[in-house]
């Protein structure tokens, strides 16, 4: 069983354990970009680290093939966290493409239960970590990850570093594939509206009560006992 912190999974650039954040065991959770490019090395290295479970936050038509079989003992559960098709995700399309935590707030408010579903899952998995993720790991899995690290009384401070790396750890992957700079282009967006990467985060995670935004929302008190029991030093 890994430590927290950041991981080295041949295949993937962006993943790390949450242990260490508030009050997060090691080896509870990780959090990464999509594992389609692992190899053997990598799948191996993701089962050393205990994961059997692996959340997939992606629409259906995002998925593509993995380059080599997963381990026959890691399960693979699918919850679409976007709300596709509705008159938010429609509005927040034309506004930041739902790829800036800029729509977080909102999406707690007018969206809650595809975080709730997400949240049930990691809560419900069979015994062992659990890695979730989307396309690059940045803010579907940031959201969830925002959650959960609420949750567990990190501090925001904690949370927006935390945000923040998958920036530099995708830069290398966005640069090779020829994509414009992620980061600079988030910062430009939310300075048009009055605000930083790091005030949008903040208050998000000021506007969250726990566990009552949980419960309120539909996580039954058992589920909540049993993630914690799972999340929680």
């Amino acid at each position: 069983m890994g430590d927290g912190g950041e991981l080295s999974w041949d295949g993937c650039v962006n993943v790390r354990d949450l242990g260490g954040l508030g009050r997060v065991r090691p080896g509870a959770v990780v959090r990464m970009e999509a594992p389609t490019r692992l190899g053997e090395s990598g799948w191996t290295a993701v089962w050393d680290h205990g994961v059997r479970t692996v959340i997939d936050l992606r629409d259906a038509g995002e998925r593509v093939p993995d380059r080599v079989p997963r381990p026959s003992g890691i399960t693979t559960v699918h919850c679409p966290l976007d709300p596709v098709g509705t008159p938010f995700h429609a509005r927040w399309s034309s506004i930041d493409n739902l790829a800036t935590p800029l729509y977080y707030p909102a999406m707690l408010v007018e969206h809650p239960e595809p975080v709730i579903t997400a949240v049930r899952m990691i809560a419900d998995a069979a015994p062992g970590c659990v890695a979730f993720h989307c396309a690059g790991g940045k803010d579907r899995t940031g959201l969830v990850a925002l959650v959960l690290l609420t949750l567990a009384e990190a501090t925001p401070d904690e949370i927006v570093a935390d945000y923040l790396l998958t920036y530099d750890r995708m830069k290398p992957l966005y640069d090779e594939l020829g994509h414009p700079d992620q980061l600079s282009g988030v910062t430009k967006l939310l300075a048009a509206r009055g605000t930083t990467i790091e005030a949008s985060l903040t208050s998000t995670v000021a506007s969250l009560t726990m566990p009552d935004f949980l419960l309120d929302n539909g996580l039954p008190a058992v589920e909540l006992d049993a993630l914690r029991a799972r999340l929680l030093r």
